[in-house]
């Protein structure tokens, strides 16, 4: 994890997510998951990229299993976007940088 990625948990989400100012790019992982590590550089890349434009997350499935379960996640990598505490953009799996940008520039 680093500086630019925060790290998100259940008791963390309503604050850091559903209340956020920013649209919020969340992305569900876990630490033995490969697709999720390959995907991390492109997370890790768009929060620099759209640092003032968009707050960038990553939850542990295993470690905050409460909010992955609410929204009825299955499988990870999963990636959400939220805008106004609702939820606007589900991409699931090692997707692209651009089907990512995709999903989040219509929200800025």
């Amino acid at each position: 994890m680093s500086d630019n990625v925060l790290a998100i948990n259940d008791d963390a989400f309503d604050e850091e997510v559903l209340k956020s100012a920013l649209p919020v790019l969340l992305d569900f992982s876990a630490a033995w998951c490969v697709p999720c590590r390959m995907i991390a550089p492109i997370v890790e890349e768009l929060a620099i990229e759209y640092k003032d434009k968009l707050k960038v997350g990553k939850m542990d499935v295993d470690e905050s299993p409460k909010t992955p379960a609410k929204f009825g996640i299955r499988g990870i990598p999963t990636l959400l976007v939220f805008k106004g505490g609702e939820l606007k953009e589900t991409l699931v799996g090692a997707v692209s940088k651009d089907k990512i940008v995709a999903a989040f520039t219509k929200h800025l």
